[in-house]
């Protein structure tokens, strides 16, 4: 019998700084710009990852993109 995990998971911490970064990313690349509804639906979503990350991590991460 294989007990060898199929995959890892990562730290919330991990998780919360990249998708903090992808957020970074994506604002710095837009500045000034209008965003399309592709570009709003993609922050969105980040927002929704970066929040879930930090919840499950603790209070330590107070600081969003």
């Amino acid at each position: 019998m294989d007990l060898t995990p199929r995959h890892t998971v990562q730290p919330a911490v991990a998780s919360a700084a990249q998708a903090n970064e992808a957020i970074r990313a994506l604002v710095d690349s837009r500045a000034g710009q209008d965003w399309s509804a592709t570009e709003s639906a993609t922050y969105e979503v980040l927002l929704i990852e970066w929040a879930t990350a930090t919840r499950s991590y603790g209070s330590d991460i107070i600081e969003a993109a």
